[in-house]
């Protein structure tokens, strides 16, 4: 008898799990009552009590840096945004349904926190996100946005190009203050960084350092907001700019210093360093398209092609000076020999030949002493030697009057070479020193 009763009562335990178990996904959605349309589910944060606050947790993961922009202050990447909350109403036995633990619902039938990112400049056309919420069995519910983000960054562009930039990609709630809805992050910036550099599929010009996250309180005039803050932090790679720009530019300089030389008398040297000056400020106008117009904070690039170009063109004005003084001493030269003088000579020359009549009569009919006057060709002998000293000290004068410019010239241009040698080797070390500091 007893035998009897524990298979009856077997048989009813089986045939009542029978009823109550349901495999499939219609039953359990009948179960959370999303057969049908339901705006309550859509419109209400999913609390049983209103003092609750929703914990948001949300990951974001950096899969491409795509631009950057340093006149914008733009930043453009490609991320991958996962968030998670948990539904107080939607929970279920996974048990029950033949052990279901996920269930994909539509995102347009239940309650989405309105978490955006502050920084965003980006069109709503590059927002994609996913059409479907992942739901558990506890409540816990997924949902996931991929997003080519075009954020705003305030680039510090003062060491370019070896510089780090610091982006903050901010998620807060529109509407929703802190009591409502708390935003946490489910992993550590090291993780979401080793994550993210693991998955990356493009860098460009950067590559990522480390990403910080904060959880952070933004005050408004409504009320208290939560705020998750993440602070992205990117390197530029210098390469390329050091090649197009760092390298030509100190090459050039190089040239000018060579240019020094060249010879004066072959006229080359004044072309040759107006070359240099123009080429130097075709980099600069490409430099200016680059950067941001910016008083604040001038990039040290910037002030590098400055120092250059005031070096070529002080350079070049140097080169005008001595070019000038060559050229005076040649005028002097030219001058040396003045008409007037010339006419002067000619005039005495000329006097002296003209003898006074009867000279030749006197000189043989006179017996007089060694001590009486003196004769006709022996003042003939003194005026010659006197003209002849006075033509020697006039050829004298006028050749140290002619060589005295091209003595200052030598002067100015041998000290300005040694005083510019002295400010370029000092400005490059400089220079290097405090590049290769901040980059290292």
């Amino acid at each position: 008898m007893s035998a009897l009763r524990t298979l009856a009562f077997l048989a009813l335990v089986g045939v009542s799990s029978c009823q109550t178990s349901d495999c499939s996904y219609v039953g359990l959605l009948t179960h959370l009552n999303l057969t049908t349309t339901n705006d309550l589910l859509a419109t209400m944060r999913p609390v049983k009590s209103w003092t609750t606050p929703t914990l948001v947790q949300l990951d974001m993961l950096l899969y491409g840096i795509l631009e950057v922009d340093e006149k914008c202050q733009t930043v453009t990447s490609h991320i991958w945004i996962e968030m998670g909350w948990t539904n107080e109403l939607l929970t279920w036995n996974s048990t029950e349904f033949c052990g279901i633990n996920m269930l994909t619902i539509p995102r347009t039938r239940l309650w989405i926190p309105d978490i955006e990112i502050l920084e965003d400049a980006s069109d709503t056309g590059s927002i994609q996100k996913s059409s479907v919420v992942i739901l558990y069995p506890n409540g816990s519910m997924v949902a996931t946005t991929r997003e080519r983000l075009t954020s705003t960054c305030r680039l510090d562009l003062f060491l370019f190009p070896f510089d780090t930039q610091e982006c903050d990609i901010s998620f807060s709630s529109m509407s929703s203050e802190a009591t409502a809805i708390e935003l946490r992050s489910l992993n550590s910036g090291r993780t979401l960084t080793q994550i993210s550099e693991l998955f990356m599929v493009t860098k460009g010009e950067w590559d990522l350092k480390h990403m910080k996250i904060m959880s952070l309180n933004l005050t408004k005039a409504n009320g208290h907001r939560s705020k998750l803050l993440y602070k992205v932090s990117i390197t530029r790679k210098p390469m390329l700019y050091v090649i197009n720009f760092i390298i030509p530019l100190l090459f050039f300089l190089v040239l000018d210093l060579a240019s020094f030389f060249i010879s004066k008398e072959r006229g080359e040297k004044l072309s040759f360093k107006v070359t240099i000056l123009l080429s130097i400020s075709v980099m600069l106008l490409i430099l200016k398209d680059i950067l941001p117009s910016t008083e604040a904070n001038v990039p040290m690039i910037a002030k590098y092609c400055l120092c250059i170009f005031c070096l070529v063109g002080l350079s070049v004005l140097e080169a005008m000076l001595v070019g000038y003084l060559y050229d005076l001493d040649g005028c002097c030269c030219k001058t040396a020999q003045s008409p007037a003088d010339t006419q002067e000579d000619i005039h005495l020359e000329v006097d002296n030949q003209k003898e006074p009549a009867g000279v030749d009569e006197m000189a043989e009919k006179s017996s007089l002493p060694l001590d009486g006057p003196v004769d006709g060709g022996l003042l003939k002998l003194i005026l010659q030697e006197v003209k002849a000293a006075r033509q020697e000290v006039e050829e004298h004068k006028d050749q140290r009057k002619a060589g005295r410019y091209r003595r200052a010239a030598l002067i100015v241009d041998r000290v300005f070479f040694f005083f510019y040698f002295v400010v370029v080797g000092l400005f490059v070390s400089y220079m290097n020193t405090l590049w290769v500091t901040y980059y290292f």
